[in-house]
């Protein structure tokens, strides 16, 4: 039988902290991150009503959590950008280096900020 790894009290305080981090995201994308109490949390993505949720995860380690939230941030951000274009056809790496460096340096300058959220807690 698989053993079940549970979150410990100071991990799920650093989870909190990235959630509440990304906060904004929440209501401009199909992602929302749950507190599943000790089993950690959990993230659902692409809600159908018919069928739920396509993608479900379950995070105990607070830097998973921010790289797979951060992902998700920026893969919207650079679909916000080529939505209606022809670039919309591309991948995001490619798309992303197609940007203006100045864009290039936001985008990427925001996983500090996010960062420095987590970190404030």
């Amino acid at each position: 039988m698989e053993q079940i790894i549970y979150i410990t009290d100071e991990e799920r305080e650093r989870c909190r902290r990235v959630v509440d981090a990304f906060a904004e995201m929440y209501e401009w994308t199909d992602v929302v991150v749950v507190d599943a109490g000790r089993y950690g949390f959990v993230k659902l993505q692409y809600y159908r009503e018919t069928e739920g949720f396509e993608i479900v995860m379950t995070f105990t380690d607070s830097r998973k959590l921010f790289d797979s939230l951060w992902l998700d941030w920026f893969e919207e951000q650079i679909l916000d950008i080529v939505l209606g274009t022809p670039l919309e056809d591309l991948g995001y790496e490619e798309v992303f280096d197609l940007l203006p460096r100045e864009m290039q340096e936001e985008l990427t300058g925001k996983k500090a900020y996010f960062e420095g959220k987590v970190s404030c807690g």
